[in-house]
């Protein structure tokens, strides 16, 4: 059956089981939060019974990242946190999302300086950018919308992997000399 499905092949049989894989990954995301910064208190909110997370499946966060899949990156991340993260990345199941949540995890924000990486997507690959200083609690359940119709038109590759950071085609960064 797993043979059938690394072909390629677009068969029916492949077709319904994408979609029904799709569907439960869609409402069983697993979310991993590696929070650093000031938007941990609007992450906190979100996991609140205002807005409420456990409609999206992602109500029980895990602090493995081997039983996540989901890797919610809230905050400024130092150039000395960007070997944990991708550590963090690297060690996540397959298939594996991840969310930058907040300016400062998008492109650096308001610090423009030799410490501060701008924008994770130089170490991760990014699926969706929350923007937002701190952002709302509204456009963060916008973005895990969003996510969800991402992983819902999703396919299995026939590699077995999900994504390489090789594959990527990220701008090339240097780190400044202190």
């Amino acid at each position: 059956m797993l043979e059938l499905l690394r072909q390629g092949s677009d068969s029916f049989l492949t077709t319904k089981l994408d979609t029904v894989f799709n569907w439960a990954r869609k409402y069983s995301m697993f979310l991993y939060p590696f929070v650093t910064a000031c938007c941990g208190m609007e992450f906190m909110s979100v996991a609140g019974p205002r807005y409420d997370l456990d409609r999206f499946g992602c109500a029980l966060p895990r602090f493995s990242p081997r039983q996540s899949d989901l890797l919610m990156v809230v905050g400024t991340i130092t150039h000395r946190q960007a070997p944990i993260l991708k550590k963090v990345y690297d060690q996540m199941a397959e298939p594996k999302w991840v969310v930058a949540f907040g300016a400062c995890t998008c492109s650096g924000g308001p610090y423009n300086n030799y410490a501060t990486v701008q924008g994770i997507d130089t170490i991760i690959p990014v699926d969706i950018y929350i923007p937002g200083c701190p952002p709302r609690p509204e456009a963060v359940l916008d973005g895990l919308i969003k996510l969800q119709a991402r992983v819902q038109v999703e396919k299995v590759p026939s590699t077995g992997r999900h994504r390489e950071l090789r594959e990527l085609k990220l701008p090339v960064v240097e780190k400044p000399v202190a």
